[in-house]
């Protein structure tokens, strides 16, 4: 189990980058739009810069959703490879056979 720290602090990440989403992208858009003059560009870049890092969707790190574990995550089921085995050895998880020889 992952440390609940990590986990709550992950969680906010998430809330703060979708609420922040359009305003970054709006911005985003006024700087790399090249009609625009430089001054306007570089304008919402330093608006840009000004926003918390932590409302960048890149800063969301992908965890199990069962353990909280960052590493070794699949995406289609979102959780690690240790919770996947354990609910495929248990038959909680439909289509997936678990082999054993």
């Amino acid at each position: 189990m992952a440390k609940t720290s990590s986990v709550n602090k992950n969680r906010r990440r998430a809330q703060m980058a979708k609420r922040l989403a359009p305003k970054r992208a709006r911005l985003k858009a006024i700087a790399e739009d090249r009609s625009l003059p430089p001054e306007e560009r570089f304008a919402a870049r330093l608006k840009l810069a000004e926003l918390p890092r932590n409302s960048a969707a890149v800063r969301i790190r992908n965890r199990c959703e069962i353990t909280g574990r960052p590493r070794a995550f699949t995406r289609k089921m979102k959780m690690s490879r240790i919770a996947l085995r354990e609910l495929g050895s248990k038959g909680l998880i439909p289509g997936l056979v678990k082999s054993s020889w």
